[in-house]
């Protein structure tokens, strides 16, 4: 029998010592142990899954045995496990791909069942934005990682998640989530003039960390999945009913 679910997810965080980090780590856990391995062909991480993670050449962060293990079951069960590189986990390189799983690079277009995605992380996607693709361009350098690697995962690993942690307590007393605004937004843009020259169905993205579901004037859905810090969003899609435009979104996911 064809598998029919794909799922997607997003923004979870892990590490992230804000809003109990242990029970977000369980809650995903519990969400990669749901997904019914028989009938599910793929499942797409679309970025910031670990809210700080940098690989070594022999040295990976400690921990997350649990996600790790939930995740193994899924490949050995045959399902495809994808991942792309959020900003907040930007230094993969092989372990992912040494378990299994395999790196995309977004905008990513794939066909599933008779329905076009784009999808991906979502940042730095569109025009503008200049300092934050600058600073993208930075943690990407190569010279600049072969630096980091100088430093010891002591130090390395604790610069890293006490900046992140310090990033995510400032954002939070300003709002407790990021506002999209729609049509303004460089993401919608991008969306906009990329279905306009190519048919998509559907665009799926997380890190804004925002709720959003539109239907662009070409005719495609625009999805963003919130994050994990908040609730437990994630988008199942069902190849069998994609001819009724059916997403099941769940765990205070869109709506």
């Amino acid at each position: 029998m064809d598998r029919r679910f794909t799922y997607f997810v997003s923004d979870v965080h892990l590490g992230l010592d804000l809003n109990d980090k242990d029970g977000r780590e369980a809650r995903f856990v519990k969400f990669l142990q749901s997904i019914p391995k028989d009938e599910t062909e793929a499942l797409y991480m679309l970025g910031d899954i670990w809210d700080f993670w940098y690989e070594y050449r022999d040295v990976v962060p400690k921990g997350y045995v649990r996600v790790l293990a939930a995740l193994m079951d899924l490949v050995d069960a045959g399902v495809k496990v994808y991942f792309f590189e959020g900003n907040h986990d930007i230094w993969t390189y092989k372990y992912f791909e040494e378990l299994g799983m395999k790196k995309l690079q977004q905008p990513y277009v794939v066909e599933i069942g008779d329905k076009t995605f784009c999808i991906g992380h979502g940042d730095g996607l569109g025009k503008g934005m200049r300092k934050y693709k600058f600073m993208k361009w930075i943690f990407t350098n190569k010279v600049i990682q072969a630096l980091f690697s100088t430093l010891h995962p002591w130090i390395a690993f604790r610069l890293g998640n006490g900046w992140s942690k310090s990033k995510r307590k400032h954002r939070d007393k300003k709002q407790f989530h990021y506002v999209f605004k729609g049509e303004s937004e460089p993401l919608y843009q991008y969306a906009l003039q990329m279905s306009s020259d190519k048919h998509i169905d559907y665009f799926i993205f997380g890190h804004y960390h925002s709720k959003v579901d539109l239907t662009l004037p070409t005719g495609s859905r625009l999805m963003i999945m919130d994050s994990w810090i908040h609730c437990s969003p994630y988008v199942r899609f069902d190849r069998i009913l994609s001819n009724n435009d059916f997403f099941l979104f769940e765990g205070g996911g869109v709506v």
